[in-house]
C-alpha cells in the first residue's frame, strides 16, 4: 500500500494500467532507489523527490490536484533519513520498552514425536526518546555473533546461537549496516512499532507435551487418558492454558478426573475442554474422562479423531531460543535511558493426534 501511494504521487494521483504504462521507466527507477537487498528501505514520497525529481506522466483522468507536500527539514531528511521521526521530541523520562512476541505452530503424533514445527515472531518496541536517538539492537542469533566475532578477532561464545528466517525489518532499520555488521540499527519512529518479523524452523523449544490415550471400549463407551507436560523452567509458568480434547458427536455422559484446574464437557463443538489458569513449569498433570455414548441401530462410522489442540501463554519464555544481549540508546544531548524488555510465548496453531 505505501509503494502504491508513492507511485500515485508521482503519477498525479492516478494508478492504473495507463499509468503504469506511461511511467515505465520512472517506476523503474524508483524500485531501484527504493529497494535495498531485496527489502524496501524508504517509502517516502517526501524524501524519494528529494532524489528522483523527474515527474511522472499525468493519465487525463488523474485528479488535477497536485498532491506534492513541502519537505521538512530537507537537509536532515536527506542526510538522516529519517521521514518517520519528527524534530523537537522530548520527554522528562526517557524509556523504551521491548517485546519479543513468538506463536508456536506444532503437529505432534500421539507418541510424541513432532511432525511439523515452526515459531513465527515479532519484535514490538516502544519509544519514549527525546531528540533524533540512534539504537542499536543485539540478538542472539548465529550470523550476528559471527560477524562480531570476525570484527573483534575472537572465537565465537559457546551458547546457544539462533539462526533467523523470513526475516523483515521495519523501514527505520538500516539495512546496509546490517548487511554489512549483522547489527540491527536504527532511529526509531515515536511510540509504537513492529520493528521486526521472524520465522524459526530448527532447535524449537517446545513448551508443552501431550501424551494422550484414547480407547473405545465397544460400541457405547470410551475412554480418555491426557497427560500434558510443561518442559519449560519450574520458577515459569504458563497462564490461560486451554487443551480441548475431541470426543465423538454421539457423547451422551462424561466423566473425569482433573490433578489440576478444571474440566467440562462442551457439546457445541464436541470437546472435553479443560482448562488451566496457572501452569507451573516441570509439571504433569492429567486428565482422566470416561465417555458413554448413543447406541445407534445404523452402522458405525469410524470416528476420525480429530486432533487436540492448545491454547496457551508463556510470559519470560521464547521458543526459538531469542534472547537480547544488548540495547544501547545514543543521542548527542548523552541523557540516561531505561530499557524494558519482555519475551512471551503463544500458541498458533498446536495441535496432537489422538
Amino acid at each position: 500500500m505505501q509503494a502504491v501511494a508513492l507511485f500515485k504521487s508521482y503519477f498525479g494521483g492516478a494508478f492504473d494500467e495507463d499509468a503504469i504504462r506511461n511511467n515505465f521507466v520512472l517506476i523503474y527507477e524508483l524500485l531501484d532507489e527504493i529497494m535495498d537487498f531485496g527489502y524496501p528501505q524508504n517509502l517516502s514520497p517526501e524524501i524519494l523527490k528529494l532524489y528522483i525529481t523527474q515527474e511522472g506522466v499525468r493519465s487525463p483522468f488523474s485528479s488535477k490536484q497536485p498532491l506534492d507536500k513541502p519537505v521538512p527539514n530537507a537537509t536532515l531528511q536527506v542526510t538522516g533519513a529519517v521521514g518517520w521521526r519528527r524534530e523537537g521530541l522530548a520527554y522528562k523520562k526517557n524509556e523504551v520498552f521491548l517485546d519479543i512476541v513468538e506463536s508456536v505452530n506444532l503437529l505432534m503424533s500421539s507418541k510424541g514425536s513432532v511432525l511439523r514445527c515452526d515459531v513465527t515472531g515479532k519484535i514490538l518496541m516502544k519509544c519514549f526518546l527525546s531528540g533524533m536517538p540512534d539504537l542499536k539492537l543485539g540478538l542472539n542469533d548465529k550470523i550476528g555473533l559471527e560477524k562480531e566475532s570476525q570484527l573483534k578477532n575472537r572465537p565465537t561464545k559457546s551458547g546457544k546461537t539462533i539462526e533467523l528466517d523470513d526475516v523483515t525489518f521495519h523501514q527505520c532499520v538500516n539495512l546496509t549496516r546490517f548487511n554489512s555488521e549483522k547489527t540491527v540499527s536504527f532511529v526509531p519512529p515515536d511510540g509504537e512499532f513492529e520493528l521486526m518479523k521472524y520465522r524459526i524452523t530448527e532447535g524449537v523449544n517446545l513448551p508443552f507435551r501431550v501424551l494422550p490415550t484414547i480407547k473405545e471400549l465397544g460400541r457405547t463407551r470410551m475412554e480418555v487418558n491426557v497427560k500434558v507436560k510443561s518442559v519449560f523452567g519450574a520458577k515459569m509458568f504458563a497462564l490461560g492454558v486451554v487443551i480441548k480434547i475431541p470426543v465423538p458427536k454421539q457423547t451422551a455422559k462424561t466423566s473425569f478426573q482433573v490433578t489440576s484446574g478444571r474440566a467440562k464437557y462442551n457439546a457445541s463443538i464436541d470437546c472435553l475442554v479443560w482448562k488451566i489458569r496457572k501452569f507451573p513449569g516441570q509439571t504433569e498433570p492429567t486428565l482422566s474422562a470416561e465417555i458413554e455414548l448413543i447406541s445407534t441401530i445404523a452402522e458405525k462410522k469410524s470416528w476420525t479423531r480429530p486432533p487436540i489442540q492448545m491454547e496457551f501463554q508463556v510470559p519470560m519464555f521464547t521458543a526459538s531460543g531469542l534472547r537480547v544481549r544488548f540495547l544501547k540508546v545514543w543521542e548527542k544531548s548523552g541523557y540516561n535511558t531505561v530499557e524494558w524488555v519482555r519475551y512471551i510465548t503463544k500458541a498458533g496453531s498446536y495441535e496432537v493426534r489422538c
